[in-house]
């Protein structure tokens, strides 16, 4: 059996919390049904689908990148640097990468981005929907930390809501101080220094 992967990411738009990435090597002879991108799932029906991937799959892997990371590196090569962790925790070495987007990470193995691959390549489905769910999870105990901000609601993405409570009780250890709205509250000898628009790379 060739052994093929897929790979997706999850968190580059929030103010705060990690990114974090999954890698998923699906059993050719066991077929998992309804597996779509993780944003046209319901949180319900992803959680199912996370349960019986991590069950079915072939191999499966988590990997992350956190604040202090996307800080120095910057949103992308934070999420590069996750992906590449996912793939390396693998407990199977595959043959093959399938990457959702236009960048793969450096990685010891043959590799190829797919634009929209998370609707169109069931391994990076799959991927997408375990890294939607573990990042999720995450949120909901940094919510339990730090209940002021509503990370359980809006999973750390720039809503009103969060953009208000930010303004209301400041930075948090888990937001990311190169992104705008959280850049443009820091005091004005470190405002602009360095950093990019949306720290995306």
């Amino acid at each position: 059996m060739i052994l093929v992967a897929g790979v997706d990411e999850v968190g580059r738009g929030p103010l705060a919390g990690p990114v974090i990435a999954a890698a998923v090597i699906l059993d050719p002879q066991v077929r998992i049904s309804g597996l779509d991108d993780s944003k046209r799932l319901t949180a319900g029906r992803r959680a199912v689908l996370a349960h019986e991937i991590r069950e079915r799959a072939f191999a499966w892997a988590i990997g992350r990148a956190d604040v202090r990371e996307i800080e120095v590196l910057n949103i992308l090569q934070a999420s590069l640097l996750a992906m590449r962790r996912a793939v390396l925790a693998l407990g199977s070495v595959p043959e093959r990468v399938l990457v959702d987007g236009n960048r793969c990470p450096e990685l010891p193995c043959a590799s190829e981005a797919v634009v929209g691959g998370d609707a169109q390549v069931g391994a990076i489905s799959a991927a997408s929907i375990i890294a939607k769910v573990s990042r999720d999870g995450e949120m909901e105990e940094l919510d339990r930390r730090y209940p002021q901000y509503g990370f359980a609601r809006h999973k750390g993405y720039p809503t009103l809501e969060h953009v208000a409570q930010l303004r209301r009780f400041g930075i948090s250890p888990v937001h990311r101080r190169t992104f705008r709205p959280v850049r443009a509250m820091l005091p004005e000898s470190t405002n602009g220094r360095n950093f990019d628009l949306w720290n995306d790379g």
